[in-house]
């Protein structure tokens, strides 16, 4: 997955200005992961949190811009080849399913929403090597009969 010119600037602006995901969030009161997902265009800012990230991050007027465009969402249709996300996908290949057919029988027929949905990445000190907690909290939406 290529990175986008965007993304490229906005990352050296934030690593110039040394601040991390959670700096900038605390600044707008968003989560680290969605900031994450606004730098690499998966989200869309309000003006003023644009406003705020540029000053920030000193960023030009047409970064500024791009931040508060509606982004077109997701990797593509190739498989990724970056290892981390690409274990994503493969927990999804293979836990996908069995994720279904839980959440289904205790849910019924339906989703679970990615709009109303939040993501938290938490670090979970072990001693035989520290641990990913990955939360996805999404609400559910069942199919509508008609």
């Amino acid at each position: 997955m290529e990175t986008s010119e965007i993304t490229q600037k906005l990352l050296a602006a934030k690593n110039k200005k040394e601040k991390s995901f959670a700096d900038l969030g605390k600044l707008i009161n968003r989560d680290e992961v969605w900031v994450a997902a606004l730098f690499y265009r998966q989200a869309s800012a309000s003006e003023e949190e644009a406003s705020i990230i540029s000053v920030a991050l000193e960023l030009e007027q047409d970064i500024f811009n791009k931040l508060t465009e509606y982004p077109v969402k997701g990797l593509g249709p190739l498989v990724p080849t970056d290892p981390l996300i690409y274990r994503f996908y493969e927990i999804m290949q293979i836990y996908g399913m069995p994720m279904k057919e839980v959440i289904q029988e205790k849910f019924g027929d339906g989703i679970m929403s990615a709009i109303d949905f939040t993501l938290d990445i938490d670090k979970v000190e072990d001693p035989k090597g520290d641990r990913v907690k990955v939360t996805m909290n999404g609400k559910f939406l069942p199919y509508k009969k008609w």
